[in-house]
């Protein structure tokens, strides 16, 4: 059985190739994820380093699960497992919450990302989710380079290995290759250690469109995760002005940085000193690089910026628009499920013309 195909067994509700959406903090919401695997995908929510709106949120999911009239609900009923994923920041996470949340809640899948040292701050994570759901919860890790993809299928056995590459948006490591290079060289590192067979990759980092998914199975990939083209999705809960923001930038190699500038912008200081946010290039980007503004300082216009709402986004203004190098080619906001349709759609468009030559 292809790593692949396990995917339709494990999660039967989803379409061939799979197409899941990140769980980015703060906008990762209940509505955006049910959508998302009631299309087909895999959602995952948001459960972040806060996990204190984490049994709300699940139990949102629950109710839209219920009423979506889909594969999700007849999965749900028939197994009482709840058909999106839960991804944490696990610097920040509350361990204790965080199971009590799973064991009462069942979702599918947790994502693991941002220890403080891993693999052993994962250890207790992978033990616990899967001592309380008997193992239906499954393990996802995001990794960002070659050893830790490595360390992590040695200790952990996970179910997922999630490799971003450094063309993604929000947070990943500081030093990483794009995963044009950084998938391929996993694949290899783990098939030298036999492990290829047991842990199905899946790529992230510049993915927006079926032309990235196909790329990334070509590379390897058993399927693919996509954040910033959720950004411009109906169902994301984002504030106008980022949207617009998402939607304005191109050329993403040039527009968009990556930087610790934001965090500090915004007062979170709690990130692994080997991770690092690429956003769209701001005024608290500008100021503070360029103009060697105080920290002090560029926060509390920060603060004075989210008094203007939607007005505090752009390239002038100061409010952080985490986002990939692929935003350039996010150009409308369309429904999670017509994004997660159109790619699949397009991924096979594009490997049927590849398989005819």
């Amino acid at each position: 059985m292809t790593p692949s195909s396990v995917f339709q067994l494990v999660y039967p509700w989803t379409k061939p190739p799979l197409v899941a959406s990140a769980p980015m903090l703060n906008i990762a919401s209940a509505r955006l994820v049910v959508s998302v695997s009631a299309a087909g995908g895999l959602g995952f929510l948001a459960g972040g380093f806060d996990v204190s709106a984490l049994e709300s949120n699940l139990e949102e999911a629950v109710q839209l699960t219920k009423e979506s009239d889909s594969q999700c609900q007849e999965y749900y009923t028939t197994s009482g497992i709840l058909p999106i994923g839960v991804g944490f920041l696990n610097w920040g996470a509350d361990l204790a919450k965080s199971i009590a949340a799973i064991k009462k809640y069942r979702p599918c899948a947790v994502w693991l990302f941002g220890p403080k040292s891993i693999p052993e701050d994962l250890l207790p994570w992978a033990e616990q989710v899967r001592a309380v759901t008997n193992s239906q919860t499954k393990i996802w890790v995001q990794v960002g380079t070659v050893s830790e993809a490595v360390s992590v299928a040695e200790a952990l056995a996970p179910d997922v290995l999630v490799i971003q590459g450094s063309d993604a948006g929000g947070h990943g490591l500081a030093q990483s290759a794009s995963i044009i290079t950084l998938l391929p060289e996993v694949k290899d590192a783990l098939a030298a250690r036999q492990l290829n067979k047991t842990v199905p990759l899946i790529a992230a980092g510049g993915i927006v469109d079926g032309r990235g998914i196909a790329a990334s199975l070509a590379l390897g990939a058993s399927g693919a995760v996509m954040g910033t083209r959720f950004l411009a999705s109906h169902e994301a809960k984002i504030s106008r002005g980022y949207r617009d923001e998402v939607l304005r930038a191109s050329d993403g190699g040039v527009s968009t940085v990556r930087s610790t500038v934001y965090d500090r912008a915004r007062g979170i200081l709690s990130w692994p000193q080997r991770y690092d946010g690429r956003g769209v290039i701001n005024q608290s980007y500008i100021d503070s690089v360029e103009g060697g503004m105080s920290d002090e300082e560029n926060r509390a216009l920060y603060e004075e910026e989210l008094r203007k709402g939607d007005a505090g986004w752009g390239p002038s203004a100061r409010l952080t628009t985490y986002a990939g190098t692929g935003v350039g080619l996010v150009s409308e906001t369309l429904s999670a499920a017509d994004i997660v349709r159109n790619a699949q759609l397009d991924t096979e468009r594009i490997l049927q013309v590849l398989n005819s030559k």
